[in-house]
C-alpha cells in the first residue's frame, strides 16, 4: 500500500498490464515522448518502447478506428484522448464500429478496447473544453462506461477494464489528477458494474461519482453537524449500473439526491432517477433531487463556471430539503 496521485495510480495500473500481457499497447496525441498532456503515461516509452508507447497525429477519428482494427486482431489497445472533448471528432469509430463490431459480425470480434483520458470540466477553459461525455457514451449499447473518483478506485477500475472483452470508456478529470490516496501495491481489480458505499449513513443517499464525490464528502461533512447522516454511493460504473446497491441504499434511507458534473438535461443522473422510481417507488418518502450543471455553455470567467457547476451548498441544500420533506 502507498499513497501517490491519482494520475500515479493510472499510471500503475498501466505499467502492470502492459507487463502482464504484452497484447496491451498504448497510443495517443502526446503518450509517449512528451510522457502524456497530463503525465499520465510517464516512463512507459522508456520502460515498453514505441512499438507499444505510440505517439499519433493530431487525428482523434484515425487513430480510434486503428484501434477498432488492432483490436479485432486480437491485441488490446489502450488509446488516450488527451480530452474527451476530442473524442468527438472520433465518434462514428466509437460508436459506429466498437461499440456495435462484436453485434454486427455475429460475436465474430470482439473488441478489447480501452478509451481513456479527462472528462468534463477544466479550470478556466470555457464553452469547447468543458464537455460532460458520460451521458453520450451511456446511451449507445455495446460500450462499458466507468469513472473513478479516487486514485484507488482508479487503479483497480483500469485494470479490469483493460482485461475487458468488450470496448470500455473510462473517464477520468484532470481536476482529479493530482489527487492522493492510498493504493494497494501489485494485482488489486474493481469489478466493472460493481459500486461502492463511500460513507454509510442512515438519512439520505447521495449518489455521486467522479470528481462530485468529493464535493459530496464534504456535503455529507457539513449535513452531519446538522444531524443529517448521508450515505455516500459511488457507482463508479455508469453503465452497466449496480442497482442492487442503489436498491439496498434506497431502502435504508428512502431519500435521494444525484450529483452528476454533467448538464441536467438527458444526463446520467435522470436515467438513475428513473430506475429508482420504477423499481423503488413504494421506499420514498421525498422526490429525488438531481444537482448537476445547468442549461448553458461553460462560461469562461470563475464566478460564472462556478454557478454553473453543482457546489457543496448545492448538494447541502437539496439533501436538507429531502430529509426536512417528511
Amino acid at each position: 500500500m502507498a499513497v501517490m496521485e491519482m494520475k500515479e495510480a493510472i499510471n500503475q495500473a498501466l505499467k502492470e498490464e502492459m507487463t502482464r500481457d504484452e497484447k496491451v499497447f498504448i497510443l495517443g496525441e502526446e503518450v509517449a515522448e512528451y510522457n502524456g498532456a497530463y503525465k499520465v503515461t510517464k516512463g512507459l516509452l522508456d520502460q515498453f518502447g514505441p512499438k507499444r508507447v505510440i505517439d499519433t497525429p493530431i487525428s482523434e477519428a484515425g487513430f480510434a478506428g486503428l484501434a477498432v482494427g488492432a483490436a479485432m486482431m486480437g491485441l488490446r489497445p489502450v488509446v488516450e484522448f488527451m480530452s474527451f472533448n476530442f473524442s468527438l471528432v472520433a465518434m462514428d469509430q466509437i460508436i459506429s464500429n466498437a461499440a456495435k463490431m462484436y453485434y454486427m459480425s455475429g460475436g465474430l470480434y470482439n473488441i478489447p478496447m480501452v478509451m481513456r483520458g479527462p472528462n468534463g470540466a477544466g479550470p478556466r477553459v470555457s464553452s469547447q473544453h468543458s464537455h460532460n461525455m458520460e451521458s453520450v457514451f451511456a446511451h449507445f449499447p455495446g460500450l462499458h462506461v466507468m469513472s473513478p473518483s479516487n486514485p484507488k478506485d482508479a487503479k483497480g477500475m483500469l485494470k479490469s477494464a483493460i482485461r475487458c472483452n468488450d470496448p470500455v470508456v473510462f473517464l477520468e478529470n484532470e481536476l482529479s489528477y493530482g489527487m492522493k490516496d492510498e493504493v494497494p501495491d501489485g494485482e488489486f481489480l474493481v469489478p466493472i458494474g460493481k459500486g461502492d458505499i463511500k460513507r454509510e449513513g442512515t438519512d439520505v443517499t447521495i449518489i455521486a461519482w467522479a470528481r462530485m464525490m468529493s464535493l459530496a464528502k464534504t456535503a455529507a461533512d457539513e449535513l452531519a453537524k446538522e444531524g443529517i447522516h448521508a450515505e455516500l454511493l459511488d457507482p463508479r460504473t455508469l453503465k452497466p449500473l449496480d442497482m442492487p446497491l442503489i436498491a439496498q441504499s434506497v431502502r435504508k434511507t428512502n431519500r435521494v439526491v444525484i450529483v452528476e458534473e454533467g448538464h441536467f438535461f438527458c444526463g446520467l443522473g435522470a436515467q438513475i432517477a428513473d430506475n429508482i422510481y420504477t423499481e423503488l417507488f413504494d421506499y420514498l418518502d421525498s422526490p429525488i433531487i438531481r444537482i448537476a450543471q445547468s442549461e448553458n455553455p461553460m462560461p469562461y470567467a470563475a464566478n460564472l463556471e462556478a454557478a454553473t457547476l453543482p457546489s457543496v451548498a448545492k448538494i447541502v441544500n437539496a439533501a436538507k430539503h429531502v430529509s426536512y420533506n417528511v
